[in-house]
């Protein structure tokens, strides 16, 4: 999957647009971690009651020059992509990652489109 400059989950209807105003320092104060090739990665868990032990987790991926990004929700292992929207806990997997999508379009990383 390519860098694009929108993206959204599977199975969701919003889409989100990585900002104009992104800066590294703002990936950096979220949580991201630099890659060697200087890509950035975020990963959550969207699990509130298990935050270390998570059935599913959020990848965000941004690339080395800020100018595209990828959006995921993995599974546990992280090896394959789910519909949050489709699990039997999707009320709970949903409040999670609408709160992280909300802290980082504040951080100025990422704006719903």
């Amino acid at each position: 999957m390519a860098f694009d400059r929108t993206s959204k989950l599977l199975g969701d209807d919003q889409s989100y647009t990585i900002s104009e105003g992104i800066k590294k320092f703002s990936l950096r104060d979220v949580g991201f971690i630099e890659s060697k090739n200087g890509n950035f990665t975020l990963k959550r868990s969207l699990d509130p009651t298990s935050p270390y032990n998570a059935t599913v987790e959020l990848k965000v991926m941004v690339n080395a020059d800020l100018s595209g990004f990828k959006l995921s929700a993995v599974a546990g292992k992280g090896m394959r992509e789910v519909n949050i929207f489709k699990m039997d806990r999707k009320d709970a997997f949903l409040e999670q990652f609408h709160y992280i999508m909300e802290n980082l379009a504040e951080r100025d990383i990422i704006v719903p489109a």
